[in-house]
Formats: structure tokens, sequence, C-alpha cells
């Protein structure tokens, strides 16, 4: 208790820009990619940038669920590195990678054989499963690969080290992007063009270099190696135990993104290529806004393994402020740009009418994720996990089902899809900002 007596350090802006900066850049890389894809796939065709957004949806969702191990030991390093005892995890990080190889394998495998099913219910059929089916085949590849980079990451910012992912993340959106155009539509007599498999190829390649490269910087420039021992570490059952709380919430997470994908696919071609370019902008800007989360996810995990709680409280507002200035400001530009950004990825009519009947949406939606995101990060590097699962259980089942479900039978159409995702919003922003001053600004009032 004499901690909280403590008076709070302030966690200046220069120490939270020197994690959130590199985080920014680090976290927009695969929703820039995913961006490029679009934009790239969107000169073939609507019905290729429709299989894209569907696959893409589900590739996504995958590795979202797969892949919280991140933030499962982001927190725990986090901990030891503010304790100065990092030599007891040494064990844990090969004993984590072989596990998300060995996921990444499974699902590779288990997805593939049911391809035409998974698709099926997205929906997509005819020509549109097809092209589903060409682009997934080669993404999936990148499982094993994306899944232990996203492990490295988490690595890296335990350590308070956001720089090493950047690096990694932006050299890969980099090779993406020359792949991508090189690949799609082919150079001179060097390169034949191979359109939508083009662009799942060059993602591919993009993923295998970043797995590369992290594990470069984690044997060169981190206390841990690659040398697997046994027994399992005593912080496996904990990281195992934290990573389910996130895989359940994360499935919850997913099934938004699903259900929005399913309903916008039944709606017709030109709605589910709208709802793509709309989902892609809003992933966009939720990474961008995430970079200040993960930053409090570093510094708070630090901080409460050196139980410096008014401090704690204190990075927890103002992370905040700077978030949803930030949304804010995403706001302003994508007002701005109201009428040309959707330009930018089809030149269909019927597309971009679809997409600016639902922009506003977007738009409105960003201080509203800012602060969401914000706190949600700051809770995952504190351990948090078995409250962010119960507040996504909550927020999905009571929020965004029932309005996407309730939309879908009195007004069906694209507006209800993203009135859905605001509902979604609203409820996990409010909660996280009440929960957290009720825990930790107790002690200050």
């Amino acid at each position: 208790m004499p901690n909280k007596l403590i008076p709070a350090i302030q966690i200046s802006l220069k120490e939270i820009n020197r994690l959130a900066i590199p985080a920014i850049l680090m976290g927009i890389s695969e929703p820039v990619i995913a961006l490029i894809d679009t934009a790239l796939i969107g000169k073939l065709g609507t019905q290729q940038l429709a299989a894209v957004g569907i696959a893409s949806s589900f590739y996504l969702l995958v590795v979202w669920i797969l892949s919280q191990t991140l933030t499962a030991i982001s927190a725990i390093v986090s901990k030891r590195y503010g304790i100065d005892k990092l030599e007891e995890i040494n064990s844990l990080i090969p004993q984590a990678i072989v596990s998300n190889t060995l996921l990444g394998l499974g699902f590779l495998l288990l997805t593939n054989l049911f391809i035409e099913e998974i698709f099926g219910f997205y929906n997509a059929h005819g020509q549109i499963l097809e092209y589903c089916i060409e682009y997934y085949s080669v993404r999936s590849i990148g499982f094993p690969f994306t899944l232990v980079t996203m492990l490295m990451f988490g690595v890296f910012r335990g350590l308070q080290n956001t720089s090493w992912a950047m690096t990694v993340a932006i050299s890969g959106a980099v090779i993406n992007l020359v792949f991508d155009y090189a690949l799609i539509f082919g150079v001179g007599p060097l390169i034949e063009p191979l359109g939508l498999k083009g662009a799942a190829w060059a993602s591919l390649i993009a993923q295998i270099s970043m797995f590369v490269l992290s594990i470069i910087f984690l044997i060169k420039r981190t206390p841990f190696n690659l040398r697997l021992r046994l027994p399992l570490n005593p912080e496996y059952r904990q990281l195992a135990g934290m990573s389910l709380d996130l895989f359940i919430r994360t499935i919850m997470l997913n099934l938004t993104f699903y259900l929005a994908t399913r309903y916008a696919t039944s709606y017709g071609d030109e709605v589910i290529a709208a709802h793509t370019i709309a989902l892609n902008i809003w992933l966009f800007s939720s990474f961008f806004i995430d970079g200040y989360a993960h930053a409090g996810n570093a510094i708070g995990g630090k901080l409460l393994g050196e139980q410096k709680l008014k401090t704690l409280f204190h990075l927890g507002k103002k992370i905040n402020r700077i978030a949803i200035m930030i949304g804010v400001g995403l706001a302003v530009i994508y007002g701005i740009g109201y009428f040309q950004i959707g330009s930018i990825f089809t030149q269909d009519t019927a597309v971009l009418d679809q997409f600016q009947s639902v922009f506003w949406l977007v738009i409105l939606m960003q201080p509203i994720n800012a602060s969401g995101f914000a706190y949600d990060g700051l809770y995952k590097g504190l351990g948090e996990t078995k409250l962010l699962r119960n507040l996504l259980i909550g927020a999905t089942l009571l929020g965004f089902t029932p309005a996407i479900l309730g939309f879908n039978h009195f007004s069906p159409g694209l507006l209800g899809i993203w009135i859905a995702f605001l509902v979604w919003m609203l409820i996990r922003s409010y909660w996280l900002v009440w929960d957290f001053r009720q825990r930790y600004g107790s002690d200050i009032r």
C-alpha cells in the first residue's frame, strides 16, 4: 500500500512519443498492405475487389484470433522488465515461438481443407467464390510466419522498444508494394501478370521477409535467443491463460466483422465492394490511433510491475487525450476528402454511391474509437485480459448483433451495418473509460 502514497511521477510526452510514433508506423503497415491490395485490385474489376474483401476479412480474422500471444507476451515481458528480472523468462520465448508456428501450420491446413465451405458462409458464390479461393490459398501460407512475427513484436514492445517492430513492418510494406505492382500487372517480358494471385504472392513474400527480420532483431538486439529448453517456463501457464482470454475476446471481435461482411455480401457486389473500402479505411484509422495504445501497453505494464499506480492513472488520462485529438484530426481529414477518397479505390459509380452513404459514420466514429482503443491497449499491458474478454462478449452479443440483425430485418443495407459498428464502439469506449477511473482514479480523489 505505501506505493499508493508516493507522488505520481509524470510520464513525459517525449517518452510516450518515443514508443507511440514507431508503433503507429508499425501498426499501419498491415492496413497499408490491405489498402494497397484494395486500390490495385480495384483496377481489375468489382468482383475481384469484392473477393479480396471477403478473403482478406477471413485471413485477418484468423490472424487476430491466433496472434493473442503478442499482447500476453508483451504484458509478461514488460512487468519483468520493470522489476529487472528478464532472465526468469529466457526459456519462455522459444517455447512461445514453437507454439505459434504449430498453431499457424494447423490453421493453414485446416482452413484450406474447408475453404469452399468457409467462403460459402460469407455468401460468396460463382466467380467471386473462385476468386476468394485463388487469393486465400496463397495468402494463407503466411500464417506461421505472421504469427511468429506478431509474437516478436510483443517481445519488443515489452522491452520498451517499438522501433524494431516499426523497421520490420515498414520493410514489409515496401516489399509488398513493389511486388504487388510487379506481380499483379507484370513487368514487360520479364514477369507475366498474375492478377489476383499476384497480389496474394506479394503479401506472402512481404510476410516471410518480416518474419526473417524479426528473428534477426530478436537474436541480435535482445537478451533472448532461440534455444528451446524444457520443462515449460513457469510463466507459460499465465501466457496460455491470458492468450485464451484474448482468443475468446478476438472471436467476439471478429464475429462482428464476419456478420458485417456476410450481410454486405448478401446485399450485392456493389455493397460488399463499398463495405471493403469503408472497412479498410476504418482499420487503417484504428491501427493509426492504436500507436498510442501500444505506448500505454508497454509503459503501463512496466509501471504496474513497479507499483507506481498514481503515475499509471495520469498516463492513462494523457494517452486518452492524445488519442482523441488524433481521432478528431483524422475525422477532419476524411471530411475534407469526403467525395474524393472513394475514387482512389474504384471508379464504379454504384460502389461510390454506396460508400459515400456510410462514410460519414466512419468519420463520426474516429474520436469514439480513439478513446476505446487507448484504454484497450493500456488494459492489455496491465494483463486485465478477463475484463477485456467479458467486455467484448457483452458489446458484441448485446450491442452489435441485435443492431445488425434488427436493421437487416427492418431496413437492410450498408447503413445498418455501420450503425451497428457505432453501437459496438460506444459500449466498448464508455465502459473502459468508466472502469479505469473507478479502478485507478479512486486513490487520486
